[in-house]
Order: structure tokens, then C-alpha cells, then sequence
């Protein structure tokens, strides 16, 4: 998995599943685009204007649980 964050574009991307195939994009809210491959399985999400979507676009906290 991997996130990014473009400060240039303000975009926030979470890349499930890297190098694969996108079959289809949807925007079900509006700056929220979903990627998916051709099973229909998430591919990736971006988040557009996050600076005003999310709390800080510029840090992420990852946690594992047992």
C-alpha cells in the first residue's frame, strides 16, 4: 500500500494495489474518485482538495493490531 500527498494539486492518493490494471473509475461523492481493476476489486482512492477534507493532508498514522 501506498499513500501520497501532491501539496501542488492537494490531491491524497491510497494505492491498494500498485501496477494493477484499472478497469473503471467512479466519483460516488464528489472529489472522491475510486479506481477499481476488472473484478471489481479497490484499487485506489484520491481525495481531492484534502487539505480541506481531511485533518492534516501532510501526515498519516499507520497501525497494525494484533
Amino acid at each position: 500500500m501506498k499513500v501520497t500527498y501532491d501539496q501542488r494539486t492537494d490531491a491524497l492518493s491510497v494505492i491498494f494495489k500498485e501496477g494493477a490494471p484499472l478497469a473503471e473509475s467512479d466519483e460516488d461523492k464528489q472529489g472522491v474518485i475510486l479506481d477499481y481493476d476488472a473484478q471489481g476489486n479497490l484499487v485506489s482512492l484520491e481525495v481531492l482538495d484534502a487539505s480541506k477534507r481531511v485533518t492534516d493532508a501532510r501526515s498519516i498514522e499507520y497501525e497494525t493490531t494484533p
